[in-house]
């Protein structure tokens, strides 16, 4: 259990600082799932850097842009790591796909986030399998839904404390961050995509839109894929 006392002192301390402060609490039980996304790539950045004892996995969903797993290899040739890769179950695929189409995800908002819990829920569940400690680069001004987010809260589906460092990290910073220490960072941003997810499921965004309009551009609402419930 993180009392009261030790969350203050990690909101407090520099990002190198909390992420040691946490990763030491349960060296072989902290793992961190990377999108490749720029705030992931930050925290990747300072976990290899600081041979901070931490696991790094990330998830295939197999309709993935080209561009993602180029920056992949970028990245483990750069920092000499290897980050584990979890991929979705084939017999679930296959019959999503026979039942609803190849792109049945378009035609409803259930359709979309059972393709979602069959290609990142589920391999994320396995992925955390024994962790105590889940590592995000969730930022508060990504998204309503995550605008009130802690640096550290209990989640009680998977029974361990996610541990969001970067939480109250804005934009500029997290740019200013990957300019000045030169941090590999997927080509797609600099062409308007903010959020990247899934091919089929992104889109750029134009000026003034919200960062996660990209995202399901098709739907009202529901930006969210059920990896990171408030």
């Amino acid at each position: 259990m993180f009392t009261q006392e030790e969350i203050s002192q990690i909101e407090q301390a520099s990002l190198v600082d909390a992420l040691t402060i946490v990763a030491n609490r349960f060296p072989s039980e902290t793992v961190f799932s990377t999108s490749l996304g720029q705030e992931d790539q930050v925290l990747t950045d300072v976990i290899c850097k600081n041979n901070l004892p931490v696991k790094i996995f990330t998830l295939d969903t197999g309709r993935l842009f080209n561009e993602h797993y180029e920056l992949l290899e970028k990245t483990n040739a750069r920092y000499k790591t290897n980050i584990q890769v979890y991929f979705p179950d084939a017999k679930d695929v296959e019959e999503f796909v026979n039942a609803n189409g190849i792109n049945g995800f378009y035609e409803s908002v259930e359709n979309r986030k059972q393709c979602c819990f069959i290609r990142k829920v589920k391999p994320l569940n396995r992925a955390l399998q024994g962790a105590k400690i889940w590592i995000t680069g969730l930022r508060a001004d990504q998204s309503a839904n995550r605008h009130d987010m802690k640096i550290i809260e209990w989640d009680e589906s998977h029974q361990l404390y996610k541990f969001h460092p970067l939480i109250h990290w804005s934009y500029e910073e997290m740019l200013d961050y990957i300019k000045e220490h030169n941090v590999p960072y997927n080509p797609l941003h600099d062409k308007g995509f903010i959020s990247i997810g899934c091919a089929p499921c992104t889109r750029a965004i134009e000026p003034g839109e919200d960062a996660r309009a990209g995202r399901w551009w098709w739907e009202v609402s529901k930006k969210e894929c059920g990896l990171h419930q408030s």
